[in-house]
This record gives C-alpha cells, structure tokens and sequence, in this order.
C-alpha cells in the first residue's frame, strides 16, 4: 500500500497526559461530591475520546437529573483547564513518538485529530515545540470521527492509505467511521484485531512495513 497519511491522538498517544486530564476531571468534581467526583471519573476513564463538555453536561443529567445551565458548563471548563494545563505541559512524550515524529516528518502528512478544544490543543503543542511536525492540528468542534474524514477528505487520498494512531474506543470507532486503518495504544486493544503496542516503540516498524519499506 502507499502510505499517505498518518493521524495522531493527542493525550496517551503524544503525551502522556491522560492521567493529568484525570486528575483535574476529579478536581472540578470534588466539590460536588464524592458520587459526582467518583462517577465522573468512571465515565471519563470509559469514554476517553468524548470533550470535557459532554461528559460535564453527562455528570448533571446522571447524577443531578438535570441540564447543566450555561454558566455552570463555562464554570467547570475553566477550572478544568487551569487545573489541567500546567500538569499537561510538563507531561513526558510517550515512548517511541518522537522517533516516529523524526522518522515521518516530511515523508507524509501527519495530523493531530483529538477531542480537545482546537485553541487549547494548538497552544500546547506549540509550546511543548511539536506543533512544527504537523501539517494540521485538528481539535473539537466537531467530533472526532468527522474531524477524520476532514482530513483525509482535505489530504484527497484514498482512507485505506490513512492510520489512525490513538488509545480509546473513540479513536478506533473515528478510525472505522472514516475508513482508516488504526494503530492502538495500551492494554485496551490487546484483545482486539488491532494492531497494537503497550507504547508507540513498536509503531515505526510497523509502519514501515505497511509502506512496503521492509
């Protein structure tokens, strides 16, 4: 196969940052309980790939049975993201990412397609210097699978010559939505037909032998 386009997750897949994210999911919680603080850690931990804003709006249904108004929607975000950024930006990179970063730049587009909002997600990218590796850093709105097919759609080229690279449910489900193959990180896809690693050290080789390079 030609291998013409390579989209990455961002949390678990270039940083190691879910755990921080996690953290400040239960920081904003606290306050309200420890049924709240306990739940929403559980749905953020199965539901990886879903923005900050459906699973705050998520928490107010299930446990207050209500919507969630406005002002408490931008309340929670901005004390998630003052919570979660500085452990973001001191994050490590994931084993392996780098090598693959290096090893592609300039030999196929590379994008980042994630379920974090696109202005936040640039600026950290940027500020950790790996925003000059992408041809395109592609946040929420909207989803993620649309935020795939968009890309491919802009690469003009044919999905199957397209991997996703990701860690939840939501990457692989955005993968099959787009037609692309995928490529899964951690413990998750070891039971699965997925092509897999406990890091990204195993993913250029992989790579390279779906190029036909070895």
């Amino acid at each position: 196969m030609a291998l013409s386009l390579i989209v990455f997750d961002c949390d678990g897949v270039i940083l190691e940052s879910v755990d921080a994210k996690t953290k400040a999911f239960g920081q904003v919680a606290e306050p309200l309980g420890a049924e709240a603080r306990d739940r929403l850690l559980l749905y953020h931990t199965l539901h990886g790939g879903v923005s900050r804003r459906e699973k705050f709006a998520w928490l107010y249904r299930e446990v207050f049975h209500r919507e969630i108004t406005p002002e408490e929607m931008e309340d929670c975000c901005a004390r998630f993201v003052s919570y979660a950024l500085d452990n973001v930006l001191n994050a490590p990179l994931v084993p392996g990412v780098m090598d693959v970063l290096e090893c592609w730049h300039g030999r196929v587009p590379m994008y980042v397609c994630s379920g974090t909002p696109q202005e936040e997600l640039q600026s950290v990218l940027e500020q950790r210097g790996l925003a000059r590796y992408f041809t395109g850093i592609c946040g929420t709105p909207p989803a993620k699978a649309e935020l795939l097919k968009g890309i491919v759609r802009k690469e003009r080229i044919d999905p199957a010559d397209a991997v996703m690279v990701g860690d939840a449910t939501t990457d692989s489900d955005a993968a099959e939505a787009a037609e692309t193959l995928f490529y899964g990180r951690g413990p998750f896809f070891e039971n699965t037909a997925y092509p897999h690693g406990s890091d990204l050290t195993g993913l250029n080789r992989w790579l390279e032998e779906l190029a036909g390079n070895e």
